[in-house]
């Protein structure tokens, strides 16, 4: 037997599909480092002021991840991503974020630029600074890095560590 599909079917299919997209536009967003907006603004951001970077050398990777369990650190499930190049000292970000809520920052710093997590050279951090230590290899709770961002600009300081 034949099934026939009514064009309102596949308009409905559709549709649905197209409300699913959003859900997994939501993870693994790539974008630049824009100051401007963490400047006045009301939607949900955070200004990340990394300090203690070691070197001008390789790239500097900041990641925004919801602060749950089930996303945090967890492969594939950031936000968004900033990478640029390393420079020395303290570096300024904005991470704009996709609503209010809880979130979590990584910062890596991949000093020979490989794509390569070195632990004897790579630096790191966290937002609230948790401790790292070898039993943990930098993978702290996320009830550690959580913090709360409401409809406005919330800036935190993260200090970069390295081995």
């Amino acid at each position: 037997m034949k099934k026939i599909v009514s064009a309102a079917s596949v308009v409905a299919i559709g549709a649905a599909m197209a409300t699913a997209a959003p859900a997994a536009a939501q993870y693994r967003q790539t974008i630049s480092n824009d100051l401007a907006q963490c400047a006045g603004t009301s939607r949900p951001a955070v200004k990340v002021i990394v300090t203690g970077v070691e070197s001008s050398t390789g790239t500097i990777r900041v990641q925004s991840y919801r602060g749950t369990a089930s996303d945090w650190l967890e492969k594939g499930k950031w936000i968004n991503r900033i990478e640029t190049p390393a420079r020395a000292g303290m570096m300024t970000f904005c991470m704009p974020l996709p609503a209010a809520g809880t979130y979590g920052i990584a910062v890596r710093h991949d000093t020979n630029g490989n794509g390569k997590t070195e632990i004897s050279r790579d630096g790191g951090g966290m937002s609230n600074n948790p401790s790292i230590n070898i039993w943990n290899l930098g993978k702290p709770s996320y009830k550690k890095t959580a913090f709360q961002v409401g409809n406005s600009v919330k800036s935190i300081q993260i200090q970069m560590k390295y081995m």
